[in-house]
C-alpha cells in the first residue's frame, strides 16, 4: 500500500488545496520579543528545540523549574544545556548549521508560541555561571537569535485534550524494557528502571 501512494511534489497543489491563509495567520509574526510574548517567555518551563544537520533533523525537549529560556535582549534568547544523555545531537547540529526553531508550551494553555531563527553554542563563563543551580552550571549555553516569533493555532492541543488530566501512561513500555529489547538484554532491563529515579534526581542539574 505504501509503495502505491502518490505524494505531493509541487507547492501549487498544496496552495490549490488549502487556499489563502487569513490575516490572523499571516500578520501575526513579530521579529523580536514583544511585551505579550515576554509574558509567555516568563511562564514557559518547557519547550521543544528543533535543529538540522548533515545527518538530518532533530527535536529535543528542554525543561527547567524556572523559565526554560532567558531573554538577553529583545532579539536574543539563552537556553542552558543541562545534564542529559551526552549524545549532544542538537549541539552538533547547531555547530554545523545554525538554523533552529523553538516551540514554547505553558501548562494549561492550548496556545503554543513558535520561534524560528539561528542558534549558536557558547562556553562563555559569565553566562554559564549566571544559570547556577545548587552550585552547578550548564556545560554550555545555546544562544538563539530570533528571526520570527508567533503563536500557533490551538486546535492541535484542543484535539489532544492535552491538559484535561487524562493519564495514558499505564502499560507503556519502560525505557529499561525498550533498551533491553533493542540490545538483546545487554543494556537496560528492570535494574535500569529501578535505578533511574535516584540517578536522575542526583543529575538533574
Amino acid at each position: 500500500m505504501v509503495g502505491m501512494m502518490k505524494y505531493v511534489t509541487d507547492i501549487s497543489t498544496l496552495d490549490a488545496l488549502y487556499g489563502t491563509p487569513g490575516p490572523a495567520a499571516t500578520d501575526k509574526i513579530a521579529r523580536s520579543m514583544t511585551t505579550e510574548f515576554r509574558v509567555w517567555l516568563e511562564r514557559c518551563r518547557f519547550c521543544i528545540l528543533s535543529t538540522v544537520g548533515p545527518e538530518g533533523t532533530d527535536a529535543t525537549p528542554r525543561g527547567d523549574k524556572e523559565p526554560v529560556l532567558r531573554e538577553l535582549d529583545p532579539g536574543t534568547l539563552a537556553l542552558p544545556d543541562w545534564m542529559g544523555n551526552n549524545r549532544i545531537d542538537s549541539l552538533r547540529n547547531i555547530v554545523r548549521d545554525p538554523r533552529a526553531s523553538l516551540m514554547l508550551f505553558v501548562p494549561g494553555s492550548n496556545n503554543v508560541v513558535r520561534i524560528n531563527g539561528r542558534a549558536f553554542v557558547t562556553l562563555d563563563d559569565d553566562l554559564r555561571q549566571s544559570f547556577e543551580v545548587n552550585g552547578k552550571h550548564p556545560r554550555s549555553v545555546i544562544v538563539f537569535e530570533i528571526k520570527e516569533i508567533y503563536t500557533q493555532c490551538a486546535r492541535a492541543l484542543m484535539r489532544a485534550a492535552l491538559w484535561d488530566g487524562r493519564d495514558d501512561s499505564e502499560g507503556l513500555p519502560s525505557v529499561g524494557q525498550i533498551l533491553a529489547a533493542l540490545t538483546e538484554g545487554r543494556v537496560g532491563g528492570q535494574a535500569y528502571d529501578e535505578e533511574w529515579p535516584e540517578r536522575a534526581a542526583k543529575s538533574m542539574w
